[in-house]
């Protein structure tokens, strides 16, 4: 009885632990990783601004462009900024050296960042952003206070001052925020693009969740076949006795 409930502890351990991650309340954010053109709009915004920092080593571009239906033409185009073969790693070319310099640490793998933080976590973090001189980058987070990263897309969400009710810390259930700069997307618009983006980590996290997909469908009409075959099983077999 003592190792089922060491078990079960143990089991439960993650949750509790993605439960605890990050201040505040998250916002919740909408994912659906069969959208395929959700995730090739996560995927531009990805490359465009993510990977000129962060790796993501365990995915291959080529992988990426078959599992989300985009062109290799396309792929070479637009979204192979730091590499020349489809079959590389979705690497950084920025060395983790100049990035330790510039940042004061290494900007972390993103590959399984919606596995460890959720997409609620992700979705809250890039919408939590916010002008402060204090920080070496000029940015903070609600989210995340102090963090080393700068705010890459505030050309799309604009340029905004937070306060805390009470004066309190830095915390995402009691920020408000108000607008200095106009961004060049609407709030809605930016919620729409973070959507996306947040889609396409959640894919990136785990790639076989749009095989298991396809695959579910046919084993659950497996298994709806095979319980009526074994139904009339059971009642051919039981008939005499009944």
């Amino acid at each position: 009885m003592k190792k089922c409930i060491v078990s079960v502890l143990m089991l439960l351990m993650p949750l509790a632990v993605s439960a605890s991650g990050g201040a505040g309340n998250l916002d919740k954010v909408y994912i659906d990783v069969s959208d395929q053109a959700s995730l090739q709009r996560g995927a531009r915004t990805f490359v465009n601004y993510c990977l000129s920092c962060h790796n993501a080593s365990f995915m291959r571009y080529e992988r990426m462009a078959t599992d989300l239906g985009i062109s290799e033409a396309l792929l070479r185009e637009e979204m192979m900024f730091a590499s020349d073969k489809p079959g590389d790693l979705m690497v950084t070319a920025m060395p983790a050296a100049g990035a330790k310099t510039w940042f004061g640490v290494v900007p972390p793998d993103l590959s399984l960042t919606a596995r460890s933080r959720g997409a609620d976590w992700i979705y809250t973090y890039l919408r939590s952003f916010y002008a402060d001189e204090s920080t070496t980058t000029g940015w903070n987070n609600a989210l995340f206070s102090n963090v080393a990263m700068p705010h890459v897309l505030y050309q799309w969400q604009g340029t905004r001052a937070a306060t805390f009710e009470g004066g309190g810390v830095a915390d995402v259930s009691s920020v408000r925020y108000q607008s200095v700069v106009p961004g060049t997307m609407t709030g809605r618009e930016y919620d729409a693009a973070i959507r996306d983006l947040t889609n396409f980590m959640v894919y990136l996290a785990e790639p076989a969740k749009l095989v298991r997909y396809e695959i579910g469908f046919w084993v659950m009409l497996f298994m709806g076949v095979f319980i009526v075959l074994a139904y009339l099983l059971k009642k051919e077999y039981w008939r005499d006795v009944h």
